[in-house]
């Protein structure tokens, strides 16, 4: 099973993170990628060759406005006058109500801080020089993995960084700028009439719904934290089920906090006969280890065991699959969920 990543992952280092009222030291650092990689190289994965496919695949998921924006805003923001160390907005527009109260703002009459306002959409995405080439290769890791398992491999792992899953079509949130597990699914989407997405990372991948919500060719199933007090807030409750022709085709179950490993395991394992029902060509895991007990944002009581577990039941699935790297912030915490989970992974194919 090869593993796609690309040193240029490495070029994004915010030092700025909003939490709780402080700005402090972000978690979503560029160690999170080096002890995975090492990690999951120890476990028996090879490391495979990323190739760029350009820009199109990327534009095909997200607005090429927000593309552009992406590729242009810190040299727009680093001629302005005082400028800080790193670009983050400071005022967000109104955007409830009527829909013509959602102009998106013109490069040539809005300013970098209205547009940064607009395409951010939190203080967990500060960007600096290298935050686009980080992303955009982390975005090229999803399109190889997903390439690899288009024409013919088992299964392959894209060890994302930046993280994908709260990034919509035109915004960047959650440490998120590109979403790369969407990516992925309509790579597959060439070569599969459907295909699942299935998440469990402790938060919502409200970028991923979202981006999906209204189609019924990709299946979109989470379990994640009850999100009425935690991260993303706004979206990721039981009774959001897709409209349209996407009606039934997204599945929530949020947990409580304090839930342990028979709770997150049990989860997944609603979401994966979900999954079976939608009978997908191929499967793209949104994978991510902050659910563990010792990582700094879980409010789950989910150690590594339950990484082997569910592991172990979404290899048993036999679909190809393509695993996506979200989130997982305690460097000893994912040093052991990623391998236990893929060692059982694997050990099931």
């Amino acid at each position: 099973m090869e593993l796609f990543f690309d040193t240029r992952q490495l070029n994004h280092r915010p030092t700025q993170y909003l939490v709780h009222g402080r700005i402090v030291a972000p978690l979503e650092k560029p160690e999170r990628f080096e002890v995975m990689r090492d990690a999951l190289l120890a476990a028996g994965l090879l490391e495979g060759k990323v190739q760029d496919s350009g820009s199109d695949p990327i534009r095909n998921v997200h607005a090429p406005h927000y593309v552009a924006f992406l590729e242009t805003a810190v040299e727009a923001f680093a001629a302005l006058p005082n400028a800080g160390p790193e670009l983050l907005p400071n005022v967000h527009p109104y955007a409830a109500g009527t829909p013509g109260l959602r102009q998106r703002p013109a490069p040539r009459t809005t300013g970098i801080l209205g547009r940064a306002g607009w395409y951010i959409g939190d203080m967990s995405c500060a960007m600096m020089a290298g935050t686009f080439e980080a992303a955009y290769w982390s975005a090229q890791s999803a399109l190889s993995a997903a390439t690899a398992v288009a024409e013919g491999a088992d299964c392959a792992f894209a060890l994302c960084r930046p993280p994908g899953h709260h990034a919509y079509a035109d915004r960047a949130s959650g440490f998120c700028f590109f979403n790369n597990a969407a990516l992925a699914a309509e790579r597959l989407r060439r070569v599969h009439d459907r295909v699942a997405i299935l998440d469990f990372d402790t938060h919502h991948g409200d970028g991923t719904q979202a981006i999906f919500y209204e189609r019924a060719d990709v299946l979109f199933a989470s379990t994640h934290t009850d999100p009425q007090a935690y991260y993303p807030h706004y979206f990721g409750y039981a009774d959001e089920t897709g409209e349209g022709e996407g009606r039934g085709f997204n599945l929530n179950i949020p947990l409580a906090p304090g839930s342990d490993d028979d709770h997150f395991v049990g989860a997944v394992e609603r979401l994966a006969e979900r999954v079976l029902r939608h009978a997908p060509g191929a499967l793209v895991l949104s994978a991510g280890w902050d659910a563990h007990r010792n990582d700094p944002l879980s409010r789950l009581d989910v150690g590594t065991q339950a990484f082997s577990r569910i592991g172990k039941l979404l290899g048993g699935l036999n679909l190809p699959t393509v695993i996506v790297q979200e989130g997982g912030y305690s460097l000893d915490a994912v040093a052991e969920a990623a391998p236990a989970f893929m060692t059982a992974f694997r050990s099931a194919r």
